[in-house]
């Protein structure tokens, strides 16, 4: 899952990795990056609903990076990525546990099924998921998306592996294509936001 970013240069010396004591502030960052996300908001559409589970829900979906030390932060914090190694995947117990909890009722059988689809399209090859990246909305235009997707690409293509995303924002698709994602296909369900399946290989 990803929200809008927008390309500027930044040096690799920028980004660090983000320690599993620091997950919270890291964590936050996502919160406020992904508020407009068309996934994120269809899930939880009222603004309190929204800031209530949405840490949590972020926290399962990609909270792994941090223990897998493939968490990184740019700028202080005003970005963050979260990268799943091969073989590690979001804590799906909590994720389900939470949708249950905290979605509309309304809402539930059709998120499941967008995540059942999520999974078909998850490659079969040993692959880094990158569930979500993200930059704070106020410093959006200063290259710390990009740069973050960048240096993580960078040491996956130094391991000849491939990676993997879910693009919930169709702004953001020819960012991708740049840095050679190709599309799987869509993810739709109901009325849910179209999402869209992402694979690039080493280059």
């Amino acid at each position: 899952m990803k929200e809008q970013l927008i390309e500027q240069e930044l040096s690799s010396s920028e980004i660090k990795k983000v320690n599993a004591k620091d997950r919270t502030r890291a964590i936050e960052t996502i919160v406020l990056a992904f508020s407009s996300d068309p996934q994120l908001r269809f899930l939880y559409p009222d603004p309190l609903q929204y800031q209530t589970y949405a840490f949590d829900f972020f926290k399962a979906f990609g909270g792994n990076a941090f223990e897998q030390n493939s968490a990184h932060q740019a700028g202080g914090y005003s970005g963050v990525a979260l990268w799943l190694p091969p073989d590690f995947h979001p804590n799906e117990e909590d994720l389900v546990n939470l949708i249950h909890k905290s979605a509309d009722e309304s809402k539930i059988q059709t998120v499941m099924a967008v995540l059942e689809q999520m999974e078909r399209y998850q490659p079969d090859e040993p692959h880094w998921h990158l569930p979500l990246i993200g930059t704070d909305p106020a410093k959006q235009g200063q290259g710390y998306g990009t740069a973050l997707l960048q240096y993580g690409l960078e040491l996956i293509d130094q391991q000849g592996s491939i990676a993997y995303l879910e693009n919930t924002n169709p702004k953001n698709k020819p960012l991708y294509e740049r840095h050679g994602f190709k599309v799987l296909g869509v993810i739709q369900v109901d009325d849910s936001p179209p999402l869209f399946p992402m694979i690039r290989y080493p280059m």
